[in-house]
């Protein structure tokens, strides 16, 4: 068994990596995302039937996929990106184009739950709508995207797992490759409660910043 613990250290450092890059990516795509939603849609501060329905449909077309056949689905984009469809790396790529259209619809959650009276006091005062939105409706929202960060962060760690399948690297292929497919129960139990651990930890400093955010 001893032997094993570098494998899963090794392990344990893929998993942070794919889901860390992976949520910076997914990060960048969803953020603007999820403001072009809130924005464009009927009574937005820049309302645009068509461009809304767009991204709508978008977002919609790729949450409606789920992980295990996007991952298989998107492997000759994964090649054309990172040269290869096994590996750390590789799995980087279906984790962004799964989670960027995620954290899309939670920001665009958190930003509706901004009152509107809060808009309208800034809309009188003379604000343009990207003012309203850097200084006003993502300052309010701060506390819920801390929380709906912390919900798609675990959610990519999930995924993460899933990557195993196809030999994605991380804990969730050292528990098919070894706790599944070798019969290794060990194994399998140790990479289960490190997720466990790894979930508890994210939630628990998602809930304490975004408590800390709301007292401000």
């Amino acid at each position: 068994m001893l032997t094993f613990w570098p494998r899963i250290v090794d392990a344990t450092v893929e998993t942070l990596l794919m889901v860390g890059i992976s949520l910076v990516f997914a990060t960048l795509i969803g953020l603007p995302l999820g403001i072009a939603l809130v924005v464009t849609r009927e009574g937005g501060l820049l309302e645009n039937k068509w461009i809304f329905s767009v991204f709508n449909s978008v977002v919609n077309f790729f949450r409606s996929i789920p992980f295990i056949i996007l991952l298989v689905a998107i492997l000759p984009v994964t090649r054309l990106l990172v040269g290869s469809s096994i590996g750390t790396a590789a799995a980087v790529v279906p984790l962004v184009f799964f989670t960027g259209p995620y954290i899309a619809r939670l920001v665009e959650s958190s930003l509706l739950e901004v009152k509107p009276g809060i808009v309208e006091a800034a809309e009188a005062m003379g604000a343009t709508p990207w003012q309203i939105v850097l200084y006003v409706l993502l300052p309010e929202a701060l506390s819920s995207l801390v929380l709906n960060i912390t919900i798609a962060t675990i959610g990519l760690i999930g995924a993460s797992a899933m990557a195993g399948f196809v030999g994605g690297g991380g804990l969730g292929d050292l528990a098919i490759a070894y706790g599944y497919q070798r019969f290794e129960t060990e194994i399998m139990v140790i990479t289960v409660l490190l997720l466990v651990v790894l979930v508890q930890l994210i939630q628990t400093i998602g809930n304490g910043l975004s408590r800390k955010i709301r007292r401000h």
